[in-house]
């Protein structure tokens, strides 16, 4: 048996003419540079996440960038975020001439500790006028623990952006209610990566604010910092989402919450059926429901990438996220950092594994998967 980690095939089979008709209607009206589906997208992503306002940019990678030039970084300005993410989560902030400044992760969840937060700030009373952002990562779709993050974040007076490009439709149970991923930040950032839950046919972005004057600035931002055309206030750059890009995404938002059920369903089937001492399945803080398993991630015991070999050799897709933390990459080894400063961290990318989770996989195939773990480990 086949099991890729991904199947974008077996998507594609359930919408396929509606994705065309809609790829052909931008086709027809030559309004190749934003336009009315950009416009649809905006508004219906806002919706969506809770949000008053959408930006759609051309990347996750751009989201961040545009949110951070948002708040006009200086220079040796500190941003406070996670070791272990996807490299454009720091790579935008030195991009900037800014500081990345990492805090560990919760063992758990693989979100960043809000406790560490809090600790670093006792420990560098001298820095925190320096800190001009948090960047809280919703990991492999589901929410950092974003309360004690927001009340340390009004504490110091800092804006939170939210990096939320694996966790659309993610839910908090935040002290003022449900809360989705992109609405409890100054901004939050998606990417519409075609493996993302909500992928495009390309690369494609959004940022979500309740802040008018937030969202009038990215606007300007993202087209050159110009508003009205050839007049600029700001120095943007070229970050517009492309409507064929928001086309596809109009049609796949339909199905999105079908699609999360899908994969909290097999998730469960996971939960259930594996059974491997040693191994920890992804920890539910607050409900499997509220969990969007962009990602399902194991962490063994030992021999992990052994078992990444065993399991290609059978046809099983797998695959190790973030292998490498931050404070480890070559290009941040200016900052300073040591092995051995953020452990759990460090844990996480020597041990975890993401096994396939796509909505579309049958219970046969997710039998095959977990017979081929426990077959590896016996």
């Amino acid at each position: 048996m086949k099991v890729p980690l991904l199947d974008l095939k077996a998507q594609l089979d359930t919408i396929r003419e509606d994705v065309k008709e809609v790829v052909n209607e931008v086709l027809e009206s030559t309004r190749y540079i934003m336009g009315p589906k950009v416009t649809e997208l905006e508004e219906q992503i806002a919706t969506y996440c809770g949000a008053r306002y959408g930006i759609g940019v051309s990347s996750g990678t751009d989201a961040l960038l545009i949110a951070l030039m948002a708040l006009d970084l200086q220079p040796g300005d500190l941003i406070l975020t996670t070791p272990y993410s996807f490299f454009a989560t720091a790579g935008v902030v030195s991009r900037l001439n800014a500081i990345p400044v990492f805090v560990d992760i919760d063992p758990g969840t693989y979100n960043i500790d809000p406790g560490q937060i809090a600790q670093w700030f006792t420990d560098n009373p001298d820095k925190i006028e320096r800190v001009k952002a948090i960047i809280p990562v919703h990991l492999y779709g589901q929410c950092a623990d974003m309360d004690p993050i927001l009340e340390l974040a009004e504490t110091y007076n800092i804006p939170v952006i939210e990096d939320a490009a694996q966790a659309i439709g993610a839910r908090y149970p935040s002290k003022n209610g449900l809360k989705r991923a992109g609405s409890m930040g100054s901004m939050g950032c998606f990417s519409f990566f075609p493996s993302k839950n909500l992928g495009g046919i390309g690369d494609g972005g959004m940022v979500t604010t309740n802040d008018e004057q937030l969202a009038e600035k990215l606007v300007k931002l993202r087209n050159h910092g110009s508003h009205p055309k050839y007049y600029h206030a700001l120095i943007g750059g070229n970050f517009r989402l492309d409507p064929i890009q928001a086309a596809v995404l109009l049609v796949k938002l339909k199905h999105l919450d079908a699609w999360h059920a899908g994969r909290q369903a097999n998730a469960q089937y996971y939960d259930e059926h594996l059974r491997v001492a040693g191994i920890q399945k992804p920890l539910i803080a607050y409900g499997r429901a509220y969990h969007i398993y962009n990602q399902y991630i194991l962490s063994v015991p030992e021999r992990r990438d052994a078992l990444v070999e065993y399991l290609h050799a059978r046809d099983i897709g797998c695959e190790v996220y973030y292998p490498v933390p931050f404070h480890q990459q070559e290009c941040f080894g200016y900052l300073g950092y040591q092995t051995g400063d953020f452990p759990h961290s460090e844990f996480a990318a020597e041990h975890t594994i993401a096994l396939p989770i796509y909505p579309e996989l049958t219970d046969m195939m997710q039998q095959y998967v977990i017979e081929k773990i426990q077959e590896f480990y016996r």
